[in-house]
């Protein structure tokens, strides 16, 4: 036997190597590295602030939170305010509160069920079945640390080596490759196709799957974004029931992401549980697949990402295996309570006709019509740039256009060792002090290149970003032209 070693680069795990996660990787350290630098000498740069266009946190670029779920979780923290009439808080914030108070024993400090509040958990039962018409069971919901705890979750329960697989859409959001590679599993990619306003095709996901297999990797699952990230799509009902049917044929687990579903511009959503139901209850087709369904209180219109709340619900799922999940969830104890709660106050919020309903929804109404019209005008601005296309986003909170680059500039960014988007992103960075994303991290057509940008710079300050955007953009296609 070896004798055993400190840890080092060289001895941690391979797998840890092997995972990566583009949105927070070597532009942001470097951004961050400016941003010390901007705060040391103002004038180091040609920009006064870093803005992080990099990932989907709307508080971090002024997005205020909603009044009402925060005035509740205000009088959760510090109960004893609930008394104090001189605060004015409407009568149904103070209500909610010590509703959730009455039901959870040591309030929001103390340890909850490993699965998760009860009181939550039939609050997403009830909006599951409002917004699908069938109804749900809190024995299949879980409550987790944000969507992306119940992924990684769902990922070691399911990846036991090399041999199995995680078909996920190519571009993908990072979370799946780098769970998958964390698992020592292996990544089955399918494309969308971007031609068509990045739809999901049944002959790209049969190739992908035929592929998987003639490599050695049995699939077991397959995850869809539905709205898309970071391609911003939202598919229609013919395209669910299309990729349910392969699923179904394939014996693969659905992946149901739909952290997204009230971030809609210009489409409508229809949730896979209500496609799937629809289709076991009307054609009693389907009836043993399998199907996990995500959503968290980090996007939306909610935008709270650092309370770190979601929900999964499992469908066609035995005893044993959800035995098996909570098994996991105990581990970890459980999901902390201000996520759980948050949760709940994303699924059932205030209604018409209660004191707080008309704030609430003047506030959701805004945040929602300001997104579009973000979404649109840097739709349209980029559009106009040489060498750039960039589809409509009909949902999510991104752009993913593709980018022309110069050979001069491909042979660059080789020479360093980098991805060619990698060196746009980091000369954009360097010059402009803007941090997205290039599309290399998340998985594109060879030989095409990209990059993600939010649509949540604010308003006011839209017009200046897309501004430096387009300056530099001119600048670096004129240097390798």
């Amino acid at each position: 036997m070896e004798e055993s070693e400190w840890i080092d680069e060289s001895t941690v795990s391979p797998h840890v190597k092997e995972a990566k996660y583009a949105v927070r990787g070597e532009l942001v350290l470097r951004a961050m590295e400016i941003e010390k630098k901007l705060l040391a000498n103002p004038e180091a740069f040609p920009f006064d602030k870093v803005v992080y266009c990099n990932i989907g946190n709307p508080h971090q670029l002024g997005q205020k939170p909603l009044t009402f779920p925060r005035q509740v979780l205000a009088l959760l923290a510090c109960p004893e305010l609930i008394k104090n009439e001189r605060l004015g808080f409407l009568c149904d914030v103070v209500e909610r509160a010590q509703k959730y108070l009455d039901k959870i024993p040591g309030g929001i400090g103390a340890y909850s069920n490993s699965q998760g509040l009860e009181i939550v958990r039939h609050e997403v039962a009830a909006f599951l079945e409002q917004r699908d018409g069938y109804p749900s069971h809190i024995d299949n919901i879980f409550l987790t640390n944000g969507a992306s705890a119940a992924v990684v979750l769902m990922v070691s329960l399911m990846l036991k080596d090399k041999h199995d697989a995680l078909m996920i859409p190519i571009p993908q959001y990072p979370l799946y490759s780098a769970s998958i590679a964390l698992q020592g599993g292996t990544v089955a990619g399918y494309y969308l196709d971007e031609s068509s306003g990045w739809s999901c095709s049944s002959n790209a996901l049969q190739d992908a799957y035929n592929e998987s297999v003639r490599n050695g990797a049995r699939p077991r699952g397959i995850v869809v974004m539905n709205p898309g990230n970071p391609t911003g799509q939202v598919f229609s009902v013919e395209e669910l029931e299309a990729i349910l049917r392969f699923a179904n044929k394939n014996r693969l687990v659905v992946f149901a992401d739909e952290v997204y579903q009230t971030n809609i511009y210009s489409s409508s959503f229809v949730s896979f549980r209500k496609v799937l139901l629809d289709i076991q209850t009307c054609k009693r087709e389907l009836l043993d697949q399998q199907l996990i369904t995500l959503h968290s209180v980090s996007k939306g219109f909610t935008g709270e990402c650092g309370l770190r709340g979601g929900f999964m619900e499992l469908i066609g799922f035995d005893e044993s295996v959800k035995l098996q999940v909570y098994k996991l969830l105990s581990i970890m104890l459980c999901s902390n309570l201000v996520g759980q709660v948050a949760v709940g106050l994303m699924v059932n919020p205030p209604r018409q006709g209660s004191p707080s309903y008309q704030l609430y929804e003047k506030e959701r109404s805004s945040l929602i019509s300001s997104l579009k019209r973000r979404a649109e005008k840097i739709v349209s601005h980029l559009n106009e740039l040489d060498g750039v296309r960039c589809s409509k986003v009909s949902g999510a909170l991104y752009t993913f256009p593709s980018i022309t680059l110069p050979e001069k500039a491909v042979k660059k960014a080789e020479s360093i060792g980098i991805a060619p988007d990698a060196f746009y992103c980091m000369e954009l960075l360097n010059n402009c002090g803007i941090v997205c994303v290039p599309g290399s991290g998340f998985g594109q057509v060879d030989g095409t290149f990209h990059f993600r940008t939010t649509i949540l710079p604010a308003e006011e300050d839209l017009d200046s970003v897309l501004e430096a955007i387009s300056t530099f953009h001119k600048n670096f296609m004129s240097i390798y032209r």
